[in-house]
């Protein structure tokens, strides 16, 4: 619990905030504090074992990365609720079966945002809406292909490393 707050700045996604804290050890500390709603992260797997990744154009990141379809949690909306929408707006699909595969936090130093990281099967295609700030093409790899990308470096974008070693996981000890 902060002792104040002084705000900083507050965008449409971000709150940047000066908190004054009391450490555990008794000393204070003033912190920069980044506040986000939160996101949601999805291994969409089809029948075939390939999951999605979408080869996305990510200005902060210099240029393009392969990530997995994900958003930001909108208006306060469940972690499940915002995973179903990005599945079907990114990759144009919907799944009949959802499992949570766990949540982390992305940069806990000076960041509140929470992933919620689910595993979507069962998939069948929908109408895909990308919002208008969003490029990116949808790719589908073997499974195996993605999580062996994933750990010789070839992808940068954390919730997609942690997704895809979840899911991996997961998916070897419940089929």
């Amino acid at each position: 619990m902060a002792d104040s707050i002084r705000n900083v700045f507050k965008g449409r996604v971000l709150t940047l905030n000066l908190e004054r804290v009391r450490l555990p050890n008794g000393r204070e500390a003033e912190l920069e504090i980044a506040h986000h709603p939160g996101g949601a992260a999805i291994v969409a797997l089809d029948a075939t074992g390939r999951v999605c990744l979408l080869h996305q154009f990510r200005h902060a990141a210099g240029g393009w990365l392969d990530e997995l379809p994900a958003g930001k949690l909108d208006g306060g909306e469940p972690p499940l609720e915002c995973a179903v929408r990005e599945l079907a707006e990114e990759a144009g699909m919907s799944a009949a079966r959802w499992d949570k595969l766990g949540e982390y936090l992305s940069s806990p130093g000076v960041f509140t945002e929470v992933i919620h990281v689910f595993l979507a099967r069962d998939l069948t295609p929908v109408a895909s809406s990308p919002e208008e700030h969003e490029v990116f093409e949808v790719r589908w790899l073997p499974m195996p292909e993605a999580v062996a990308l994933a750990a010789r470096g070839g992808l940068r974008d954390g919730k997609s490393l942690v997704g895809l070693f979840w899911a991996a996981e997961a998916m070897r000890r419940n089929p």
